[in-house]
């Protein structure tokens, strides 16, 4: 099979995260924190260990600015849900992915007022329509640092700065562009920094982490067992305890920790040139065929490895289903994205994407032509 889907979810790994996390499972997955026996220590050590390398991987100040999550999603649902209350405006933007803009719209209903900002069809937001759009409520700005669909990169320095400007919560959805584009918290003015730990991290599924700076409250959602202050019936009100009641997800977060390392030793900026490489040829090899119709930029400038296209007269559900017969991972349909859609006028049909990862070839993107090529002939 060779794997193009890497924006749902990478594959493979590296050899060392899976080989780290059997080693958890096999040897020390006692509750971390929770006991005094060696097997906790060691457990809770590891914890410790992954909260560092994450932060100095984002530059986050401390480790106790971040909580483990079990994805991208619950981390924004923490960030928006726990930071926005009535009467609130919250900015965002129409290429978000359903992880945001479904609790933004459960929330609009209880009195929060929320502003899409439109892109234009390369998937890009004019920084402009934010600052417009800035009202004396205005409590928070979030936004899909990339995109999931068209794979375009915000300018998340210079949005931060406006944000940081006129004292708004700054929120970044780094879903598809973690490990793959360089991230620093500081330089950026992120107060909240959402992320999964199986995508461009190269952790297993279930993994991910939010970033909470400094003299940010939010309310928790979930309360429980944390390890400290027992002997109170009230959810400690520090992070990273308020948010991380029950077990964590040692084996896996041990798993994610490797896969930081593992991107700390070949450098993001190796990774990042990688990916655009394949891009490149992708994008190269799609304007030869005149019946396919690719979405977004064109270039690979300011862009994740991230490609949305359809091919004439077959639909893109269609399309997946030949390329899996013929060994090939694609993904099709909204991309849980939907609003992006109507701006590029697939609203009715989504797109195949491709995906490339790390560790794609060329080969795989010649094969993946030759594959549509013989798709279309046999239509």
């Amino acid at each position: 099979m060779i794997y193009l889907d890497n924006a749902a979810t990478s594959f493979p790994k590296p050899s060392q995260v899976y080989e780290e996390v059997l080693n958890c499972m096999e040897n020390y997955a006692a509750n971390p924190g929770r006991s005094s026996h060696d097997m906790s220590v060691k457990a809770a050590l590891k914890i410790m260990e992954t909260r560092e390398e994450i932060c100095q991987f984002f530059n986050i100040p401390s480790p106790f600015n971040l909580i483990f999550t079990s994805n991208a999603t619950e981390g924004l649902n923490v960030g928006i849900k726990g930071a926005l209350e009535k009467g609130d405006h919250v900015i965002s933007t129409v290429i978000e992915h359903n992880s945001v803009l479904r609790p933004l719209h459960s929330l609009s209903e209880k009195g929060i007022d929320v502003t899409l900002v439109g892109v234009d069809k390369a998937g890009y937001v004019n920084i402009n329509d934010i600052q417009e759009t800035i009202k004396k409520n205005t409590k928070m700005i979030i936004i899909n640092h990339a995109s999931n669909v068209l794979g375009s990169i915000q300018d998340i320095d210079i949005i931060g700065k406006i944000a940081k400007e006129n004292d708004i919560l700054f929120m970044v959805d780094a879903s598809q562009s973690a490990g793959s584009v360089p991230i620093d918290v500081e330089s950026s003015h992120i107060d909240l920094l959402a992320f999964p730990g199986h995508k461009g991290l190269f952790g297993p599924q279930g993994t991910g982490g939010l970033f909470i700076r400094d003299g940010v409250k939010l309310k928790n959602f979930k309360e429980g067992g944390t390890g400290s202050n027992s002997h109170f019936m009230v959810q400690p009100d520090f992070v990273p305890d308020q948010f991380e009641s029950g077990t964590l997800n040692t084996p896996g977060i041990a798993g994610l920790c490797e896969g930081i390392k593992f991107i700390k030793k070949v450098g993001t900026a190796n990774i990042q040139k990688c990916e655009e490489e394949l891009t490149s040829h992708l994008l190269e090899e799609l304007k030869k065929l005149s019946y396919v119709k690719v979405y977004g930029s064109h270039s690979i400038s300011h862009r994740t490895a991230v490609i949305s296209f359809n091919i004439d007269e077959i639909d893109a559900s269609i399309v997946g289903e030949k390329l899996n017969d013929m060994g090939i991972a694609v993904r099709t349909g909204y991309h849980c994205a939907p609003l992006i859609h109507d701006v590029i006028g697939t609203e009715h049909a989504g797109t195949v994407r491709v995906s490339p990862g790390y560790f794609n070839t060329s080969e795989d993107i010649e094969k993946l032509v030759e594959a549509l090529m013989k798709i279309y002939k046999v239509r």
